[in-house]
């Protein structure tokens, strides 16, 4: 859009923040504090907290039927179709038997339904969190601890039953954490994991999750590792047993896996033609268990099937408090990881469709699907990107959807499951692994990052890999450790410029960007880009010194010396004179006693410092008169000293970017008060935000020598005020330097 020349003219005062306070009439905000209000009793305070930790209260009464229910219906069946083979798959790779992927592709999305404020993310099983959970399950419950000494085989159904205790605790403790972290308010906790972060975990992850399912593919028995340089050794192992590889098993995979590529390519090119996309994973797992159950891949090729699938929901069973210490800091993890994959999503669709997602009420939806889910032998849930997408381009407009998906899989639960018995594993791991294509494109971010944003680039780098070396717990860890390290060293090395006029405007630019922008005569203007704290004041500080052209400290000390050698002359001086004093009593007359004392320092300075220059000579004169008076006389200035003066006479301080100060912060500002002033530099503030005058106020900054006066309410109008109060205008003598 062209930007057409419209000049426009203001006249108004020059305005301080006394001034802007009395014309603006600035007062503190009143209002109730918002403790009180969270401890009122009313019956509409009962009714808006029930709506607002109950969403489906509010939205379902006013459900549009006859423009939403098709498309709700049509988005949930074709959802309900994808999270069956996913739920299938999931399970096997949190190392659990695939019915609890059916499991907790029920309870957990129904319990979204009710309390979730998303309209269009789909809440189940995930990859990122199935590969979390499969590394708890291994590491506690590995497949050596349940070795049978007759046979030396492994007892599954021991170790199933372990790790099905482990996954429904853990997840019982995810839902506490995500609860309890929602119910406070602690949504914000996600704002730390910043986008590239979340980005390279994810890409880590799915790195993770294609390594966990080579074992599948080949038919391989690998030995259970975890903790750091896990995948590595298992990656080793994998090469050391290849020549062990079942070829029915990879034969199975392999044409899984092409046929999943080509339904997923064939949506792909007559995606405008279909009402709905092609379930490819239904029809190769379909087409798959057929195959298997006719051929007979088990018995005749070795193929390793998925297994008995019990009819029918399994009973509440009550977490086990034994395991919580175990679990407690990997369950906060998987909260923590669950709940950024979940809300960065939901603000995406939300953005796009014009609603808000509570991240609060978010945290508390998927704390009481994990928790609840956890209870009836769930293992822990987020949301799919895949499956919201297709949701969201079915027609999906609200969480209905979601509830008649959870209703199909609980058909299947109770009627269809065991149909699926004689399912090769190797399939569930080509689903797995063909549905990892979108979170492995996202090794394009390392191009993309190149060219944007380098720091971005340095944090998806570390992120990704310190999750593959470490682990995915301790790879979060670093991530976000080394992430908030870097916002502090960003903190401290922000950008800092001295600002010149861009001609006929009241607009101040950085002069190393702008070539037309000028430096006001006299006066500078100094800006950094960050707010000012105990981390950066002292940087802060020297920058200023520094990018102001005056050797501010130097000088200060030159000025101290000079003054402390002037005060020993002088009293040296004083005792010269008084004892010539005394032996001139008794041989002088009274009127020669009462010489004036300009008369007698100049004789003493004549007789005993006759070589010294004239210039001296009359500067200890003035210092002996100011010292007798008790004054500061105008002539005690650098320049009388002897001292280079600064090429400027006021200094302004641009600090629109504070958004809060603390007691360093106070520190360092009267410092610089102080030491400009020493140097004959008079300083301004500007711009300042109204809660940071406020704390100003609180910290009592101002005071006899700093007072709002010298606080503007832009820089043009610092800039102005000190124009019109340069040194040559002064009336007031000069600070003194304090010994």
């Amino acid at each position: 859009m062209e930007l057409r020349r419209r000049d426009y003219k203001v006249e108004r005062p020059l305005l301080n923040q006394e001034q802007l306070e009395e014309l603006g009439r600035w007062g503190t905000a009143t209002g109730t504090p918002q403790w009180r209000t969270w401890l009122q009793c009313s019956h509409a305070r009962a009714r808006a907290l029930l709506l607002q930790h109950l969403p489906v209260l509010v939205w379902l009464p006013r459900y549009p039927v006859r423009e939403w229910l098709l498309g709700d219906l049509l988005s949930g069946l074709s959802v309900a179709i994808m999270q069956l083979p996913q739920g299938l798959a999931y399970a096997l790779l949190a190392g659990l038997p695939p019915v609890f992927g059916l499991y907790s592709s029920f309870y957990p999305v129904f319990i979204y339904f009710l309390f979730g404020t998303s309209r269009h993310i789909s809440v189940g099983t995930f990859a990122v969190m199935s590969v979390m959970v499969g590394s708890v399950t291994e590491s506690l419950a590995p497949d050596e601890a349940f070795l049978q000494a007759s046979n030396s085989t492994v007892d599954e159904a021991a170790r199933d039953a372990a790790r099905v205790q482990l996954a429904s605790t853990l997840s019982v403790l995810v839902g506490l954490f995500q609860v309890g972290l929602g119910l406070v308010h602690f949504g914000f906790v996600v704002t730390y994991l910043s986008e590239p972060l979340v980005r390279g975990y994810t890409t880590a992850a799915s790195v993770q999750v294609f390594v966990s399912q080579l074992k599948y593919v080949f038919g391989l028995h690998l030995s259970s590792t975890s903790g750091p340089l896990s995948l590595i050794y298992t990656v080793v192992e994998v090469c050391q047993k290849l020549p062990q590889s079942v070829i029915g098993t990879v034969v199975t995979a392999l044409v899984a896996g092409v046929a999943l590529v080509l339904v997923k390519l064939l949506n792909d090119k007559l995606q405008r033609y279909l009402p709905l996309p092609l379930p490819g994973e239904l029809f190769t797992l379909i087409g798959a268990t057929g195959i298997s159950y006719g051929v007979g891949l088990k018995h005749r090729f070795g193929v390793d099937v998925v297994g008995y699938i019990p009819a029918g929901l399994a009973p509440p069973v009550a977490p086990s408090p034994q395991l919580f210490a175990e679990l407690v800091g990997k369950a906060f993890t998987i909260a923590v990881v669950g709940f950024a994959i979940a809300i960065s999503l939901g603000k995406i669709f939300a953005l796009r469709h014009g609603y808000r997602v509570d991240s609060n009420q978010e945290l508390v939806a998927l704390g009481l699907s994990n928790l609840i889910g956890g209870i009836f032998q769930c293992f822990p849930v987020s949301c799919s990107m895949s499956r919201s997408l297709v949701q969201e381009s079915t027609g999906g407009n609200t969480q209905v959807a979601g509830a008649v998906s959870s209703l199909f899989i609980l058909i299947i639960i109770v009627k269809l499951g065991e149909l699926f018995q004689d399912l090769p594993k190797a399939v569930l791991a080509a689903t797995i692994i063909v549905n990892l294509k979108g979170m492995l494109k996202q090794f394009t971010d390392i191009c993309s990052l190149w060219k944007a944003n380098r720091v971005d680039l340095l944090i998806w780098l570390v992120t990704f890999v310190a999750t593959i070396l470490l682990n995915l717990d301790l790879g979060l860890a670093v991530a976000v450790v080394f992430s908030l390290l870097l916002l502090v060293v960003r903190m401290q090395l922000p950008h800092y410029s001295v600002l010149g006029q861009v001609p006929d405007t009241d607009i101040y630019r950085d002069v190393a960007e702008f070539s037309e922008a000028r430096e006001v005569p006299g006066v500078k203007v100094f800006r950094s880009s960050a707010t000012m704290c105990f981390a950066n004041a002292e940087l802060y500080s020297d920058a200023l010194k520094q990018r102001c052209g005056v050797d501010v400290d130097h000088l200060i000390s030159q000025k101290k010396k000079l003054l402390r050698k002037q005060e020993l002359k002088l009293k040296r001086m004083q005792k010269e004179k008084l004892k010539k004093q005394t032996a001139a009593s008794t041989c002088t007359s009274a009127s020669n006693v009462n010489t004036s004392d300009g008369d007698i320092e100049s004789n003493n300075v004549e007789g005993s410092k006759a070589k010294q220059a004239s210039a001296e000579g009359k500067l200890e004169d003035t210092a002996a008169h100011g010292q007798e008076d008790g004054k500061a006389p105008d002539l005690l200035t650098l320049k009388a000293l002897g001292l280079s003066q600064p090429d400027f006479h006021s200094l302004v301080l641009d600090l629109g970017a504070l958004s809060f100060v603390d007691t360093v912060c106070l520190k360092s500002l009267k410092n610089i008060f102080r030491d400009f002033r020493e140097i004959e530099v008079e300083v301004y503030m500007a711009a300042c935000h109204t809660p940071v005058v406020t704390q100003l106020e609180a910290g009592q900054f101002f005071d006899a020598s700093i007072t709002k006066q010298h606080l503007f309410a832009s820089v043009h109008d610092a800039v102005i005020f000190a124009l019109q109060h340069s040194r040559s205008n002064q009336v007031s003598s000069v600070l003194v330097t304090k010994l």
